[in-house]
């Protein structure tokens, strides 16, 4: 359950009257596409709708009814995100935006390389780049969708490949634990060895390499 601190108000207004609940800003957009892969519980600050959600006004078992349809808090969020619109504090927002735009530079500096020298370029190049674009980088909307569209956008500026490569691992039987952790998102296949190692070959965006050498020593 999202604290109430970092909690957005999701609004929608019908009949004169305001229908409020308190969300999850990071989860809006995945329970956009697709509420079933969304736990409410996880969702939702507080399980109840508001007429004003800083006042702690609330509307009648009635008046939800007549305007829902139903009680269920999962379809009244679904119908208020749906319908309404999120409202955002010019603080929350330039907060919001923020740390979004770096997922988003995150993403292509660990995903692309540079087709010349088949290095990751330095996130600081990708993030100057960005500026240039003038991107209006959406703080609800997905990571990887954006990152795809900003992507589309740099490569007149700057040269983006996007390869892969295979890695082979060979992790002592009692590092296992820790090692397949990192390891087990990118597995294509694995083995245990006579002598009670672990070999593991993954593939990854080749400009993951440095990184991913680094997190798996460091289990």
């Amino acid at each position: 359950m999202v604290s109430l601190d970092s909690a957005v108000i999701a609004r929608m207004e019908k009949g004169g009257k305001r229908y409020e609940v308190l969300v999850d800003p990071d989860l809006v957009d995945q329970f956009k596409a697709d509420p079933e892969s969304v736990d409410i519980d996880q969702l939702l600050a507080i399980e109840d709708v508001f007429h004003d959600s800083k006042g702690g006004e609330r509307p009648t078992a009635e008046a939800i009814e007549n305007t829902f349809g139903s009680q269920d808090m999962f379809e009244i969020t679904r119908i208020i995100l749906e319908r309404g619109n999120i409202q955002l504090t010019t603080e929350q927002r330039k907060k919001m935006v923020t740390q979004k735009r770096q997922a988003i530079i995150h993403n292509i500096a660990s995903t692309a390389v540079d087709p010349k020298t088949k290095l990751p370029h330095p996130a600081q190049r990708i993030e100057i780049a960005l500026d240039e674009t003038r991107y209006p980088v959406d703080p609800f909307k997905s990571v990887e969708i954006q990152a795809a569209e900003v992507i589309d956008k740099l490569k007149p500026l700057i040269p983006l490949s996007f390869e892969t490569m295979r890695l082979a691992f060979k992790i002592p039987g009692k590092s296992y634990g820790g090692a397949s952790q990192v390891l087990r998102q990118y597995k294509k296949k694995e083995e245990w060895l006579s002598n009670g190692d672990w070999v593991c070959v993954v593939e990854i965006p080749a400009a993951m390499k440095g990184d991913l050498i680094s997190k798996t020593a460091n289990r």
